[in-house]
């Protein structure tokens, strides 16, 4: 599953690259907490609603800068979205964003949606172009619908001012015909009006750090905010990563290795590893973070507190 890693650049982040990676692990009371944003799915049965609400409570405290509901493969979760993200605004003191894709509708229809989050007091999107339907093997846009993500974060201006957040793939998007193409699309995102990017998971800080400075050499200012994945099944994340684009490393697998029963053993595996992966992009600049929380409070949670986050009064 490795990638071969992409030729060294000179300058300060090679530098680092190329240095031992314990030295740049810092004491974690020398490190200010950081910011963090959590990533819900909406549910699709009763007990998973509790689950989820158990999980949207127990975060609630720490105060996070916002947190996101997904949408489901072209379209097929939008009521269930809307529901959750419209009661977060309801009954919480979070800052809820809807995810909203251009699949399966036309560009009226994603604005009336657009539109029905407005009126609900959500103001922020997170502005994806989408997968494909069940069934269908590549995407295809809609015939009256938005082409691309850009073509929706244009559409999304025109209904109100949003705070919009786009995906960004430090590995590259699994469709892209090449890295730079891919940057381009993210730029095209970024000038059509995106005030955010969010990246698609990634485990070797390197990766991360390469694709920041390529984005800055493109002129890419927004905050590019790093997507942190805490794994708890490994093999279920290698086969999801063959998919997406994204590498997992040899020591991950070895830091898993023979816990397959042992649940408990994997969730305190898993929570060191995200932990000490935020603490060691914190080193190198970064103060921002979203956690993909698969709707698991208790993992989540964990590795806030490790990093330094308390419930606010």
């Amino acid at each position: 599953m490795e990638k071969t890693a992409a030729p060294k650049e000179t300058g300060t982040l090679d530098r680092w690259l190329s240095g031992p990676r314990i030295a740049a692990l810092p004491n974690p009371q020398a490190m200010p907490v950081p910011k963090l944003s959590f990533e819900f799915f909406p549910p699709k049965s009763e007990k998973m609603e509790e689950q989820l609400w158990e999980c949207i409570r127990r975060l609630e405290p720490l105060g996070p800068r916002f947190v996101s509901v997904t949408y489901g493969a072209g379209g097929t979760t939008r009521s269930r979205t809307h529901s959750t993200v419209a009661r977060i605004v309801r009954e919480t003191s979070l800052t809820p964003a809807a995810h909203l894709t251009t699949v399966g509708a036309t560009r009226e229809e994603v604005k009336e949606v657009a539109r029905e989050y407005w009126e609900a007091g959500v103001r922020h999107i997170v502005a994806l172009r989408g997968d494909p339907p069940a069934g269908a093997t590549k995407y295809e846009p809609h015939p009256g619908g938005y082409a691309q993500a850009e073509d929706l974060v244009r559409g999304l201006r025109e209904v109100g001012d949003f705070e919009i957040s786009v995906g960004a793939y430090p590995e590259t998007h699994p469709e892209a015909i090449s890295a730079d193409a891919d940057l381009d699309f993210l730029k095209r995102k970024i000038d059509a009006g995106a005030t955010r990017a969010i990246t698609q998971y990634f485990f070797d800080t390197e990766v991360y750090l390469r694709f920041i400075e390529r984005c800055a050499k493109a002129g890419i200012k927004v905050p590019i905010v790093p997507g942190i994945l805490p794994v708890t099944n490994y093999q279920q994340v290698v086969k999801f990563s063959a998919m997406c684009g994204a590498s997992v490393p040899a020591w991950m697998g070895h830091l898993f290795e023979g816990v397959d029963d042992d649940l408990d053993t994997r969730r305190m595996v898993s929570a060191v590893v995200a932990a000490e992966q935020v603490r060691l992009l914190q080193a190198n600049g970064v103060d921002e973070f979203h956690i993909y929380t698969l709707n698991r409070a208790d993992l989540a949670y964990a590795i806030a507190h490790i990093l330094g986050a308390r419930p606010k009064a």
